[in-house]
């Protein structure tokens, strides 16, 4: 039995193989290298460019490799994209992953995995939220992935198949071994943004907005390393296996780190400073969201292996200058 990755080649889905192969799994890749490289996919496993919406290829997928288990990356992630342009979400991110999911079920895969975002859960305030907390998504991303989360429910009722679906608040990092890390040209993530200018590679970095209501007026987020993330899967994956029920986590540390303390952290590991500039808000951008992980910790026994700041930024440092060596 194997597990389909989609998403496979893009930043976390590359991390994910990685860990999988690590546990032992036989590993297949469906990515259609939108935003993903099929150089991050490890050689032991195997890649097939496509569409997760082409149900004649994945079913031929999951029947060849004899799948049981499938764990969903596929799908796109910029908050402030998805405000211009919604319909690009509720394709990618809900009509797609309902076709994934509508071809599993024929097939008989009996887990599904899927990334999920805290972007369900809206303006939460400061303190740290709960996965019963109100789901109030403040752009079309997020609400995109709680429609899938709806799907998974409602699917594993009717059907014989359990599914986790992990709430993923701020991935960041890189592989400690520096094989893979978030590669995707022209990437929003703050720190991935923030090492590119440590390095020369952007001018300067704009903070969007100083005046929220936090200690120092910019966003606060809970930042979670990759590598961590992906053991969340994979441990997951295991709970499902053993005949655990299905369920609904936050992925996250449970503490904060603002805009300010980021670009703090980024000057320290470069070991110098960068142009930093003021911009105005963007939309869709809550002030603080932060994740309170008892519930996946009590459920799968996950403790994370990287929670440091300081340690995110030096691996995902690390690989950016990794990654201009292999762009030159």
């Amino acid at each position: 039995m194997s597990v389909l990755v989609t998403g496979g080649a893009g930043y976390i889905g590359s991390h994910a193989v990685i860990d999988l192969l690590r546990a032992g799994e036989e590993v297949v890749v469906i990515d259609d290298l939108s935003t993903g490289f099929d150089w991050a996919v490890q050689e032991a496993a195997s890649f097939h460019q496509g569409d997760i919406a082409d149900e004649a290829l994945v079913s031929r997928l999951l029947k060849d490799h004899g799948v049981e288990a499938v764990i969903h990356f596929a799908g796109s992630i910029v908050v402030p994209e998805s405000v211009e342009n919604p319909l690009k979400y509720y394709l990618n991110n809900t009509a797609k992953s309902r076709s994934l999911i509508e071809t599993c079920v024929k097939a008989g895969v009996k887990h599904f995995i899927f990334s999920s975002t805290a972007a369900v859960y809206g303006m939460v305030g400061n303190a740290p939220v709960s996965e019963d907390a109100q789901l109030a998504p403040m752009s079309p991303y997020g609400r995109s992935k709680l429609m899938t989360e709806w799907m998974l429910v409602d699917v594993a009722a009717a059907h014989d198949m359990t599914f986790a679906a992990l709430r993923y608040f701020n991935v960041a990092g890189g592989d400690p071994e520096g094989r893979v890390g978030q590669s995707t040209a022209n990437a929003t993530h703050l720190i991935k943004v923030a090492c590119q200018t440590a390095l020369g590679q952007r001018p300067y970095i704009e903070i969007y907005g100083d005046d929220y209501p936090t200690p120092d007026g910019t966003c606060i987020r809970d930042y979670i390393h990759v590598s961590d993330l992906v053991a969340a899967h994979t441990a997951a994956l295991g709970h499902l296996r053993k005949g655990g029920e299905s369920f609904i986590a936050n992925c996250g540390y449970g503490h904060g780190f603002s805009v300010r303390d980021v670009l703090g952290a980024v000057e320290r590991a470069a070991g110098r400073g960068f142009e930093i500039r003021q911009a105005p808000r963007r939309a869709g951008d809550p002030a603080s969201i932060v994740s309170n992980p008892a519930l996946i910790k009590r459920t799968l026994g996950w403790e994370p292996a990287f929670d440091n700041l300081d340690t995110i930024v030096a691996h995902a440092l690390a690989w950016e200058r990794r990654l201009a060596e292999r762009n030159r």
